[in-house]
């Protein structure tokens, strides 16, 4: 059987780790197109040029040429654009340069306010994406949107880019990485997008006599998915769907969950060089040097009680609503709890409060620090995520890594990925509810609780099973393939 011919896909993302990350979308741009590269794949990558974003830092050159964007009612605007690669491969990244639109602080806003001009400054991204290829003389077979900050990318390619002689022919997917998120703006927007007022029916981009973007990206992408099977099933019912759940039912043939993956050359106890002490299943006795230097690190007393660790953003979706409900009946089991995240300001003086008030028994850390959450994934003897709602999560899947047993709601790709544990068998490397509900938390942590004092053979059946786990990129990029193989021949036979 003939190998397949390799693909020209490019991605067009608002955040790619290391240079701009919030969450899982910027992980799943920094990590996937090393993996499809891997396979033989030309991927490239296209996002904004934060100003945080030093190209000193990361070695970007600049490319000769102005690229001209053109942007309806506006008239067009220009941008600069730089070149460099994501670490460890040669998969180039391009950064688009204008001050005007990202020489500012911040990704999407300042303290949870966002940016008054989201929707130039993301409608602008997607339509550069498109005008990329002539300045690189490249023609993509794949046009990889993500979320609604690109998700004008579809419908552009469907309407005024259809005859386009280097993008016309390709196929879009757009992923889907949160539904909440869906890029909602004025009708106004419609004379900047450019693609006419026929697109803004309700068959089309508009939802309550606004422009949806993300609604407008997934009647018009070529195919669809979301970042775990249990999240494609989720966005289809209205508590997970947020209004747009009759949208995605109608094109659920089209709709697959691919869970993503894990970059273990990062993520592995036995190598972590950011651990105070490396450890393995084989031989765990470097979790308990990192338990204590996780106790030290927060002024907790070391004693041999069930440490619980938290790493999130710290907003409802995350589930900090119900950690804080609980809080108080937690804090009467004899345990410790580290925190560390930022989000909405209540949850920053709350948390900060309730370490303030017990010592002894809860630490807090407002701010994201890579080391550290290294350190509590290896420390904690637990790992809480008691989200709302979970795309695919990737704390989860570190904690499984690092030994840590996660106590997690069982949605999304939370439930996916985690097996509950089963006393008598010996299965299963976490503990799951399913109730959105504070009592139900501390129930699950009460059990993990519990485990920890009473059944030592249960917990280092959950540590075993756990580490024996892997979510691998390149199983997630073989995935992939198959979806833009799928794309484009649908594409092909329009």
């Amino acid at each position: 059987m003939p190998t397949p011919s390799p693909l020209k896909v490019l991605f067009a993302a608002s955040e790619a780790a290391p240079f701009a990350k919030t969450g899982g979308l910027g992980e799943v741009v920094g990590d996937l197109p090393r993996y499809l590269h891997a396979l033989g794949h030309d991927v490239r990558v296209v996002l904004p040029r934060y100003y945080s974003i030093d190209p000193g830092r990361y070695g970007l050159r600049r490319l000769a040429g102005t690229l001209v964007v053109p942007m309806g009612i506006i008239g067009p605007m220009y941008c600069g654009v730089w070149e460099g690669r994501l670490p460890k491969s040669e998969v180039p990244v391009y950064f688009l340069e204008h001050e005007g639109l990202y020489g500012r602080d911040g990704i999407y806003g300042v303290d949870n306010v966002g940016f008054m001009d989201n929707d130039n400054r993301y409608l602008f991204l997607s339509k550069a994406a498109l005008e990329l290829p002539k300045m690189l003389g490249w023609q993509p077979d794949i046009l990889h949107a993500h979320d609604w900050q690109t998700a004008a990318i579809p419908v552009l390619l469907n309407t005024s880019h259809r005859d386009d002689p280097l993008v016309g022919r390709a196929a879009s997917i757009l992923t889907i990485h949160n539904m909440q998120y869906q890029g909602e703006f004025y009708p106004g927007l419609m004379e900047v997008l450019d693609v006419g007022w026929d697109q803004f029916t309700f068959l089309g981009l508009e939802k309550d006599d606004r422009v949806n973007l993300l609604k407008g990206g997934i009647y018009h992408a070529t195919l669809l998915n979301t970042v775990s099977r249990g999240y494609a099933r989720e966005i289809q019912t209205p508590v997970y769907g947020w209004g747009l759940e009759d949208v995605v039912r109608e094109r659920a043939a089209d709709l697959y969950g691919i869970l993503n993956g894990v970059d273990y050359a990062e993520w592995d106890p036995a190598t972590d060089r950011l651990l105070p002490a490396t450890y393995s299943a084989d031989d765990l006795s470097g979790k308990v040097l990192c338990k204590r230097a996780l106790q030290r690190r927060f002024g907790l007393p070391e004693r041999d009680v069930p440490l619980f660790g938290v790493v999130s953003r710290m907003v409802p979706q995350k589930g900090t609503d119900l950690l804080a409900e609980a809080i108080h009946d937690i804090l009467r089991l004899d345990l410790q709890l580290v925190v560390v995240g930022t989000g909405e300001p209540w949850a920053h003086f709350f948390f900060g409060g309730m370490a303030h008030r017990h010592p002894d028994r809860v630490g807090c850390f407002i701010g994201y620090d890579n080391a550290l959450a290294h350190l509590v994934e290896a420390g904690a003897d637990f790992f809480l995520m008691p989200s709302a709602f979970e795309p695919c999560g990737l704390n989860q899947m570190y904690s499984l890594a690092y030994g840590t047993p996660p106590v997690v709601r069982a949605t999304g790709g939370l439930d996916d990925s985690i097996e509950n544990f089963d006393e008598a068998a010996l299965t299963g490397d976490g503990f799951k509810f399913w109730s959105h509900s504070a009592a139900a938390l501390y129930d699950t942590v009460g059990w993990a609780t519990w485990t920890f004092y009473h059944n030592p053979a249960g917990l280092a059946a959950l540590r075993r099973n756990g580490m024996a786990k892997r979510f691998t990129w390149q199983e997630a990029a073989r995935t992939y393939d198959e979806l833009y193989r799928k794309a484009l021949q649908r594409k092909q036979g329009e």
